[in-house]
């Protein structure tokens, strides 16, 4: 499992013209799955997402998390992380889940956020979206199970 993660003042997804998803204030999540991603992946990947220290205490210091702030997180599937370039100029898509098993543990893993106390807005799995953000700092981390 692969997560970009994305500290943002607020972000928005769009689907077809409509809002389907939006946060004031927290992490916007992009969810990579590979076939070979479990129950466990999730479980690690999700409590590792809310416990991550990267918001400024009082001294500035990124010293707090998700958690302690009372974030949001707005998480868009994205098959796309597990393209590879590394031969030729179109991107392999083999390491990514099947539509059918990478659904089933995205929706898990925003269970799972949800069951941690985060609010958890997402966009449409398998749908073409419109993602717009701003991402504060900026912040960027890339999460991996594996």
């Amino acid at each position: 499992m692969r997560v970009v993660v994305q500290r943002s003042k607020k972000a928005s997804v769009v689907v077809n013209g409509e809002t389907v998803g939006q946060i004031d204030f927290g992490f916007t999540v992009l969810v990579g799955i590979t076939h070979e991603d479990t129950e466990q992946d999730v479980e690690f990947v999700a409590d590792k997402i809310v416990n991550l220290r990267i918001f400024e205490d009082d001294g500035g210091k990124m010293n707090l998390s998700l958690l302690d702030v009372g974030g949001q997180i707005l998480s868009i599937s994205q098959f796309t992380l597990y393209g590879d370039c590394r031969k030729g100029r179109r991107p392999n898509f083999m390491s990514a889940a099947k539509p059918d098993y990478a659904v089933k543990l995205y929706d898990l893993f925003n269970e799972k956020l949800r069951q941690k106390g985060v609010t958890v807005e997402t966009g449409i799995f398998g749908e073409m979206m419109d993602v717009e953000l701003i991402n504060h700092g900026p912040v960027t981390l890339i999460v991996e199970s594996k």
